[in-house]
């Protein structure tokens, strides 16, 4: 099939920051794109050639869409799944796969998923309602500290709580839920998996992940991570597993632990471009964005490794900041060497939002992390 410069329509649902990055590779590839997104200033809008407004949760408005292109991806997971199964069964190609997505969907499915396929991952109960911890607790059959994640609809640290105590679970929604043991671990690795419709595999380099105190978000992430390489061929091999069980087409982000005994667990995954690969823009020879594209169209995968050491800075609002943005400081880190801000194009920012990400590639690791404190503490999202 002709991609480029054609009649071939490329749909996405979900018109975020990751839309958006992934329609700066359309766009130098001249492929049509539609994209829906259930708000009308997405930052999508600007770069697509068709946007409509709808809502990606119900049935008719993913059904309707699809129908109008020929290969449907998406940048977030809380997608319509019945309609693409059968956008899917009526010749639609959907990558990656409706039946991943399912999986993906509910964490308690996703752990169980990982037990059916002997893939390492935290222990773990599973809870129809939240209000059944209580009684679990006093019977001993799960003990304190635990992770407690809703089953549905958590990303980007929604819908994850540590629990150390009984007040914890206080105002929690009553919702299917999962507890997770707390694993005392070294590290946060991750590992992005291309495959495309051919079976073509390919992998990135392992990276780390530095998270914020009390966010539960990602403050920075290092490729390469700073660990053992038997350690960085373990977490390969194993996201590597992942992939070939789930049999995906497209990216899938592969977030680990390393535990204290180097043994690598798996904590869970995300069938799309993702956070932990931005760095790549800059630092790598094929970025994450260009290499989905390649993989859901059939196209040869693309170069994975590192062309510099990078390191990514999420942007996110300030505490205590809720309105029109300001990205105070921005002269002062575009004067420093090796360093890129992206800027996601949401108007209002507020506390702990994503509003953008500054790349940070240089030849020594170690500079490129004492730069990124510093692009840390310089820029601030405000309003």
């Amino acid at each position: 099939m002709n991609y480029f410069s054609s009649d071939f329509k490329l749909g996405i649902l979900g018109g975020g920051q990751l839309g958006k990055m992934l329609l700066y590779e359309t766009r130098k590839y001249d492929i049509y794109t539609c994209v829906m997104d259930p708000a009308e200033d997405a930052p999508c809008r600007i770069a697509c050639n068709e946007f409509l407004t709808g809502d990606l949760m119900d049935f008719d408005a993913v059904y309707e869409f699809g129908k109008k292109v020929d290969v449907l991806t998406f940048e977030i997971e809380n997608v319509n799944v019945a309609a693409l199964d059968k956008l899917e069964k009526e010749g639609v190609k959907v990558y990656p796969s409706p039946a991943t997505l399912k999986t993906i969907q509910n964490k308690a499915k996703q752990k169980l998923f990982y037990v059916d396929h002997e893939i390492p991952t935290a222990p773990f109960t599973r809870f129809a309602y939240t209000s059944e911890i209580g009684t679990a607790l006093k019977n001993e059959s799960i003990h304190f500290p635990f992770v407690w994640k809703s089953a549905q609809f958590g990303y980007d640290g929604r819908g994850v709580k540590v629990i150390r105590t009984h007040s914890d679970l206080e105002g929690l929604p009553n919702v299917e839920c999962i507890t997770e043991e707390m694993i005392p671990f070294k590290n946060e690795l991750a590992v992005i998996v291309a495959r495309n419709s051919k079976g073509e595999v390919a992998t990135y380099p392992v990276v780390e992940m530095e998270f914020h105190p009390t966010a539960n978000q990602v403050e920075y992430v290092i490729c390469p991570a700073r660990i053992d390489a038997a350690v960085a061929e373990k977490a390969r091999h194993i996201a590597l597993r992942v992939s070939e069980a789930y049999r995906h087409v497209g990216l899938l982000a592969v977030e680990m632990f390393q535990t204290q005994n180097d043994n690598i667990l798996v904590n869970e995954v995300a069938p799309r471009p993702h956070n932990s690969g931005h760095y790549s823009i800059e630092a790598s020879y094929t970025n994450q964005f260009e290499q989905h594209l390649r993989a859901i169209l059939g196209l040869p995968l693309g170069n994975t490794g590192s062309k510099v050491g990078g390191i990514m800075v999420n942007l996110t609002g300030e505490e205590g900041y809720t309105g029109k943005v300001n990205y105070q400081n921005i002269e002062d880190i575009m004067k420093m060497d090796g360093v890129t801000p992206h800027i996601y194009g949401k108007k209002e920012t507020r506390p702990f939002r994503k509003m953008g990400h500054v790349t940070i590639v240089n030849k020594d690791i170690a500079k490129a992390r004492e730069i990124a404190e510093k692009v840390k503490n310089t820029i601030k999202v405000v309003s």
